[in-house]
């Protein structure tokens, strides 16, 4: 379930990314920058981009797509407290490189990307590092994946005008949401509760995510 980086010529900059980006700003999950630690973020990036891998900053992966930056993406790992046997939704799987960190949390992980081509790239990035526990599939995140609901956690990593419906009624009694709301330009990244059939919201903090396209999402932008 667990994969260990193949190369270790990054480790310092993995280790200084987790000591001066995350630890600093507040991020005491042990489980989340343990998996940050062990999975390579250069790897789910452009090698031209290898250098700045460990930046506190999105990094282009193709598609008008980023990869979210580290800071960001630990602190919605933390604030959904997820679960050794937790089964994960993500909506927006870019290259791979968040649900790499999922599948270091959870028992399985279905992830869902918009662009085909990016979703067959996350196959091989994940294939190749040894994550066996996560599903990879090609289609509109904003309507979710009923085959495999319900689902304990549902992260969404591109900016919605509104919590979609559908990704509410996959989650279980109990289960968390977090997601970027708002405007294509502006959002409050939002953790979302279901409590007796119930959306509880509560804004966490103002974030900038690239927009969900989708039936549920934004329309396709020109």
């Amino acid at each position: 379930m667990n994969a260990e980086p193949q190369f270790d010529s990054f480790l310092d900059q993995r280790q200084r990314m987790i000591a001066v980006q995350l630890r600093r700003r507040g991020i005491h999950d042990e489980r989340v920058l343990s998996a940050m630690e062990r999975v390579p973020r250069h790897e789910f990036v452009p090698s031209q981009f290898w250098n700045h891998a460990y930046d506190d900053d999105p990094v282009p992966i193709g598609e008008g797509q980023t990869v979210s930056q580290p800071y960001i993406v630990a602190y919605m790992l933390e604030n959904l407290a997820i679960a050794a046997e937790h089964r994960v939704l993500e909506i927006g799987t870019g290259t791979g490189y968040q649900a790499a960190l999922l599948a270091e949390l959870a028992r399985e992980v279905i992830t869902i990307e918009r662009h085909a081509s990016l979703a067959e790239v996350a196959r091989r990035n994940l294939d190749r590092l040894g994550y066996r526990n996560v599903i990879v599939m090609h289609g509109d995140g904003t309507q979710g994946w009923p085959e495999k609901a319900p689902y304990d956690r549902i992260i969404v990593a591109a900016a919605a005008p509104h919590l979609p419906q559908p990704l509410f009624e996959q989650l279980v009694e109990g289960g968390k949401i977090i997601a970027p709301l708002g405007s294509p330009e502006v959002q409050d990244l939002t953790l979302v509760e279901k409590r007796d059939g119930v959306a509880n919201a509560s804004r966490l903090e103002g974030c900038r995510f690239v927009p969900l396209i989708g039936a549920e999402g934004f329309a396709q932008l020109r």
